[in-house]
């Protein structure tokens, strides 16, 4: 806790050390009265803007931190969470953690965890840190535990996301029905279908939240479609890709032998599409496979990624339907010259077969609605071309039959496989894993159709939610209470500097024009205290506000005209007071403007 000026209330705001600079003087450095706290959303001046803090005021706090009289990030975050304690319990500092949605065991924050447990070991008193203990664990990775307690991540208020998803997933989970398509594959026809899990990973911020049965592996299946042909993109790029194969829906069976009218399949989510992205030849099986399993690790930040052998074994030994399609291909001449078609249909069957769990491959999905980047690494795995492209193929062709559909009513890209899988990618939030080997008619997890859908219906990332008036839908990329703050942030700044124009604006955008700060002051009572006559005519003759309206201190905007003595501005504040609210006696009116004219003298 810090104190600073009482008077200050227009105070720039350092988005980088989340600290106030007084706007009346510049050596004013917290000397007052009021306590506020700088990792509080709910103590943050009316009128700060992060972003237009002068070179002046920057070099300020520069030349005052080495002068040490600012303190640190380190020591901000440590009074944040010891509310005026000299200790805190380390306990205490993991669960406020935990509370923004980071992990303990983010290898973005290893080098603070591993600092914390030397420390706590070395320690008389193992589970308490003082001021200087805290700042030793955390100085390594002060930034992201500062936009962490700031909530400056996509998802600010991750703990009541993550509420309504696990929500959502129980709703799913109780659902019954499906199968598994035995008919394909007999190998998954043992799985319990009552199985569900499902990770989601956000982008930049590494927010995760897990929930089921996280850990049990299962085969990609047709998932590793997109990320096959994001790879093909990657290395060769679109043009060259698409030399052949096409990229239509094929409104068919995924499977359904047919080519478009060019010769060429569709596109690359199906079967015999994805046996030409493996033709690639100079390259053995064996460099063809271990280059694409380290491509998918590198996706999934080295989180595990396997091979299932009996899997494998299973799709060759069913795979009659896929060499029929093989050799189809290879008569239409779709495969590059010199391709050995059998060895394709070998390497297709093995990467089919790797192995994830929902947490390496959400954070696959995770690597895509990041535009290439691994959100754990750090490191840029595709190109944006790749991701772009990759995107497209799966929003309108990624579901098996059910493709068009899945568009409609969900808007975003996704794969699924008959493993169960459903590879979810919201663009630039996070990406999604879900899995239950629960199967519909066409191949779809039964309790991932339900829970995407359910996800879109809840919340905005519908791909044309976006659309002005279009939707009331949550939107978990902005903060509680957001537009609000927003839109009355706007309104009183707009009447403290006399913009009528842009009252007009908000006006005509139905805004709450007697909307109330946290003082319960309105923008009448502002653009009274610094005497705007044309703003208090507008906001009195256009938009008919109330002329009385009481602020926490019970001083109305005739007070404020009265006590800075704006003439113009008290006179027609009384004449529309008397039309508003009509005087029950003549004397008590006379007596009221008396007192107000007194007033006037007095300053």
């Amino acid at each position: 806790m810090f104190l600073i000026h009482s008077a200050c209330f227009s105070l720039p705001h350092c988005s980088a050390c989340c600290l106030f600079v007084c706007k009346y003087d510049l050596n004013c450095h917290f000397q007052s009265f009021t306590s506020i706290n700088p990792f509080s959303t709910n103590s943050l001046p009316m009128f700060y803007n992060p972003h237009k803090l002068t070179q002046k005021i920057k070099i300020t706090f520069s030349l005052r931190r080495k002068a040490g009289i600012l303190p640190s990030l380190e020591d901000l975050l440590f009074y944040s969470i010891a509310e005026g304690q000299e200790r805190i319990p380390a306990h205490k500092f993991i669960t406020a953690l935990k509370a923004t949605g980071l992990r303990t065991g983010d290898p973005r924050l290893k080098e603070c965890m591993d600092m914390l447990k030397v420390t706590l070991k070395s320690t008389s008193d193992g589970v308490m840190l003082d001021r200087h203990l805290f700042k030793k664990c955390v100085q390594s990775n002060i930034v992201l535990l500062t936009q962490a307690f700031r909530k400056k991540f996509v998802i600010p208020d991750f703990q009541p996301f993550a509420s309504h998803i696990d929500t959502l997933y129980e709703k799913a989970r109780k659902l019954s029905g499906g199968s598994a398509l035995k008919s394909f594959l007999c190998l998954f026809a043992y799985m319990d279908h009552r199985m569900m899990s499902l990770v989601l990973i956000s982008v930049y911020s590494l927010h995760r939240h897990t929930v089921g049965d996280t850990k049990v592996p299962f085969c990609l299946q047709s998932c590793v479609k997109p990320l096959k042909y994001a790879i093909a993109v990657h290395d060769h790029g679109t043009e060259y890709v698409h030399q052949f194969i096409g990229k239509e829906p094929s409104g068919l069976r995924f499977n359904k032998l047919f080519l478009n009218e060019d010769g060429k399949d569709y596109n690359h989510q199906l079967q015999h599409d994805c046996s030409l992205l493996q033709s690639e030849n100079g390259f053995s099986n064996a460099e063809k496979f271990d280059y694409v399993l380290n491509f998918l690790k590198k996706m999934a930040g080295n989180e595990y990624v396997g091979f299932s052998n009996a899997t494998f074994q299973s799709e060759r030994e069913s795979g009659d339907r896929n060499f029929a399609i093989g050799y189809y291909l290879k008569e239409k001449k779709c495969f590059p010259t010199g391709t050995d078609m059998t060895a394709v249909l070998d390497l297709y069957f093995q990467l089919c077969s790797i192995e994830v769990t929902c947490e390496s491959a959400s954070v696959m999905a995770a690597t895509l609605a990041n535009g290439g980047f691994c959100p754990i690494t750090g490191e840029r795995v595709l190109s944006p071309e790749a991701v772009r492209d990759t995107l497209s193929l799966m929003h309108s062709c990624g579901m098996y039959d059910f493709s068009g559909q899945f568009a409609f009513h969900v808007g975003l890209p996704a794969k699924s496989g008959v493993a169960g899988g459903i590879l979810l990618v919201v663009p630039n939030v996070m990406g999604i894993m879900c899995w239950s080997p629960s199967l519909d008619k066409l191949g779809n997890s039964v309790r991932g159709i339900q829970f995407c859908t359910d996800l879109v219906s809840l919340f905005n990332f519908h791909n044309y939610d976006n659309l002005r008036h279009f939707t009331k839908k949550h939107d978990p990329r902005r903060e509680g209470g957001d537009q609000r703050v927003k839109s009355v942030i706007n309104l009183l700044f707009a009447a403290y500097t006399g913009d009528v124009s842009a009252l007009r604006r908000f006006a005509l955008s139905s805004v709450d024009m007697e909307q109330q700060d946290y003082d319960s002051r309105t923008a009448l009572h502002i653009a009274a205290a610094e005497g705007h006559t044309e703003v208090v005519r507008f906001l009195l003759e256009a938009c008919k506000v109330n002329p009385g309206p009481k602020d926490r201190w019970g001083n109305t905007p005739i007070d404020e005209a009265t006590h800075f003595g704006h003439h113009e501005v008290l006179a027609l504040l009384q004449e529309y007071n008397s039309k508003y609210n009509p005087p029950v006696n003549a004397g008590a009116d006379k007596e009221s403007t008396e007192k107000h004219l007194d007033g006037m003298l007095e300053t």
